[in-house]
């Protein structure tokens, strides 16, 4: 007996900017992936969804992108690039809230997401951070395969339970 084959994931769009239910989307795939792995909680939750939120609202297409993978219309993903951070001017933009769903991953959405990032980096930046979870390896090595290199690491609470937290930076090769 044969085992079955992954789709490839053909049948799902990268597209660029909002579109309704990303946010509660995007928050709530965070929520479902993170919680039950690392034992977060609501904190979390609250802070993705408050920082998201405010990101969504200032959102400029000047310094800021929103990468939804789209499957039927229906978002099963999702990055961004924040460049309006206030922290923009001395650290670069912030590569953030990255996630696929769990029928989504190991297909090459997220490499395609992070190619649109990277060309938007490219255009518009020198330097680009990200913060993240020790432990996601998948998403560590899309990163790494870019460029960007673990510069830190430090225990955390703020993230609604204690994780080892992960900085990675990017600078552009001009």
């Amino acid at each position: 007996m044969s085992a079955a084959r992954q789709p490839s994931g053909d049948d799902i769009v990268v597209a660029e900017g909002w579109r309704p239910g990303a946010l509660g989307t995007i928050v709530a795939l965070l929520a479902a992936y993170h919680c039950p792995r690392y034992g977060l909680g609501p904190a979390f939750e609250t802070k993705v969804a408050r920082e998201f939120a405010e990101f969504l609202g200032r959102y400029d297409v000047d310094h800021d992108r929103l990468f939804l993978a789209l499957q039927d219309e229906r978002v099963v993903g999702g990055m961004a690039v924040d460049g309006g951070e206030e922290s923009a001017a001395t650290q670069g933009a912030r590569l953030r809230w990255f996630i696929l769903a769990d029928e989504c991953q190991g297909r090459g959405v997220g490499s395609r997401m992070m190619d649109e990032a990277m060309r938007f980096l490219d255009q518009r930046f020198a330097r680009c951070f990200l913060t993240t979870i020790a432990g996601l390896d998948a998403a560590r090595t899309l990163y790494e395969r870019r460029g960007f290199r673990l510069v830190e690491e430090s225990e955390a609470t703020n993230w609604g339970a204690a994780v080892t937290e992960q900085r990675f930076e990017w600078s552009a090769r001009r």
